[in-house]
């Protein structure tokens, strides 16, 4: 894999959900169970250079605006919840890149309030897709996706990964599957262990 394509790009702006991505970006930087040695390097983007402090108090500084990014350069966009994305339209720029993303076949990723923010752009209405609940996507101006939604944790088709605002892991699990770190069953074991308090499965991660 090109170190471009070993990029991995998570959007970050003021109100920030900052543990909703916090599972996925983790193991993804560390490699701790990946197949291939090494991890992605995490790249956070906002609309400027600014810092930003997340709904967690954390201040945060990017380390690239909105316009110094492109798919060539990225194996997967993420996109976190936050209140501004209910609050107006002041991270519509983000919906719209998700957009350019999906349109050169490079995965995006959205959770609880960034699914609003997709559902305005129009990227849910021909996706399967799940969020916090059908209503509050309902309550989107232009969203007509309403017969594509699933009650379940997480989400993905094709290239868009979906998930509500309860689970971060098993949206961390599905970024996994679609990034293919490693194979199914282990996947399936780090789910079952951060999800689920499942001991068994430690066994399966430590033999791979």
């Amino acid at each position: 894999m090109s170190e471009a394509k070993k990029t991995v790009h998570v959007a970050t702006y003021d109100t920030m959900a900052d543990w909703e991505v916090g599972h996925a970006t983790a193991h993804l930087r560390t490699g701790h169970f990946h197949r291939d040695p090494g991890g992605y390097e995490i790249v956070m983007v906002g609309l400027t250079r600014d810092p930003v402090t997340s709904m967690g108090g954390l201040r945060i500084t990017p380390d690239a605006a909105l316009d110094e990014i492109s798919p060539e350069q990225s194996a997967l966009l993420i996109l976190p919840g936050a209140d501004l994305w209910d609050a107006g339209d002041d991270l519509a720029p983000f919906a719209r890149t998700a957009r350019a993303w999906l349109d050169a076949g490079v995965p995006v990723a959205a959770i609880c309030g960034a699914t609003a923010g997709l559902a305005r752009e129009g990227l849910l209405d021909g996706r399967a897709h799940t969020s916090g609940a059908v209503q509050y996507l309902q309550a989107q101006q232009g969203y007509s996706g309403s017969s594509r939604y699933v009650e379940t944790d997480a989400v993905t088709d094709g290239d868009l990964i979906t998930a509500g605002p309860t689970e971060p892991v098993a949206f961390a699990r599905e970024i996994f599957r679609r990034l293919a770190v490693n194979r199914p069953e282990v996947i399936d074991a780090w789910y079952r262990l951060f999800g689920r308090s499942d001991a068994s499965a430690y066994e399966v991660l430590m033999s791979a």
